[in-house]
């Protein structure tokens, strides 16, 4: 039978220390060159009748054999770029009927090829990205680090919160975004989940002065965090390569990135320009430094490169671009999980399935 999860479901399963630890496990199969993963693909055409946005259908792939699963993300999006105060952002619209997204995870087995799972990519995106910054920030921050600054009051911001709170001894965290409402809305949310107290700041400087680490996780696709703002011994973390503004790179003592493939690939039909695929903005921001010479979360967990080498020592980890891998791994994790736990809803894998040679 093919298992068919909601979000809802899901966020009910995960945890983000057990996704820590399945992503630990799928890099270092990934460095050992048992598991494989893909860039990836952007296919970029208008928007039907609306001229504000570009219709965006997303694929990433990935297979790691020794948790014993392959997986697709696929999304169809329509996708805009509004300016918000002063800085624009990438926004999915909820198109779909009912004002809904759609983004889907496959999942399948390495044993018998069989589609194991299907469900939509959602919470797995979310804590597979604060995964992700979870594992940079064991790497690079501070062992003592104890006071984070939290910029992003949205989605990804939990999740980063979430992870961490799972590789560091957190005693206290400030938020800032822009509007006020959300940020008090998120610092009460996130006080109750973390058990740890969630204070809404009301500028970016008032969020990361004094801060240990500084999580970026917002949908900018412009800068958020400048280079007057480090301090000695701080790591800033970020989800995308245009958070952390070029100039904070240079002076950092260590940059790291996720991975390295920076961009996705992207076909674009005739006419059709996306913000964040211009150069000097988005995937593209940054052309003028060199991330060849960074170590990749790989290489640091697999001790090959070092993270931090002394306490005042400034640190930056950049999460370039998602790994089809990941959701192999963490995707894998919620079947495993959603099996023991009887939940779910099973649909006949011969649906899926065919008796002609394709």
């Amino acid at each position: 039978m093919t298992l068919i999860l909601s979000n809802e479901e899901i966020d009910g399963l995960l945890t983000m220390p057990e996704c820590i630890a399945a992503l630990e496990e799928a890099y270092g199969e990934l460095h050992a060159g048992r598991a494989v993963t893909r860039r990836r693909s952007d296919c970029l055409t208008p928007a039907g009748s609306r001229d504000d946005a570009v219709y965006g259908f997303k694929t990433m792939d990935g297979v790691v054999p020794g948790q014993g699963f392959a997986a697709v993300r696929l999304n169809s999006d329509l996708v805009t770029w509004p300016r918000v105060g002063n800085t624009r952002r990438r926004v999915k619209v909820p198109a779909a009927p009912g004002n809904r997204y759609v983004g889907l995870v496959m999942l399948f087995s390495t044993e018998n090829c069989e589609p194991l799972a299907i469900m939509p990519d959602g919470v797995v995106q979310r804590m597979r990205v604060g995964a992700t910054n979870g594992l940079g920030a064991r790497c690079m921050a501070r062992a003592d680090a104890g006071d984070v600054a939290v910029l992003g009051s949205g989605w990804q911001a939990g999740s980063q919160l979430m992870a961490i709170c799972a590789v560091r001894p957190v005693k206290r965290i400030r938020c800032f975004s822009p509007d006020p409402e959300n940020r008090a809305r998120f610092s009460r949310e996130m006080t109750e989940f973390l058990g740890i107290e969630v204070t809404p700041a009301d500028s970016t400087e008032d969020a990361i002065r004094g801060a240990d680490v500084v999580m970026c996780a917002t949908n900018a696709i412009e800068a958020v965090f400048f280079d007057r703002w480090l301090e000695p011994g701080m790591h800033v973390s970020s989800i995308k390569i245009p958070e952390i503004d070029e100039g904070a790179l240079r002076r950092a003592d260590r940059v790291g990135l996720h991975f390295g493939h920076q961009e996705p690939e992207v076909v674009s039909a005739v006419g059709v320009a996306a913000d964040d695929h211009s150069p000097g903005t988005g995937w593209q921001a940054h052309e003028g430094f060199d991330f060849s010479t960074c170590p990749t979360l790989m290489q640091m967990l697999a001790g090959e490169a070092e993270g931090r080498a002394g306490s005042r020592e400034i640190t930056c980890f950049i999460n370039d671009l998602g790994l089809g891998l990941q959701f192999a791994s963490v995707a894998g994790l919620a079947w495993r999980k959603a099996r023991a736990a009887g939940i779910g809803h099973d649909l006949p894998t011969d649906w899926f399935t065919e008796t002609v040679h394709p």
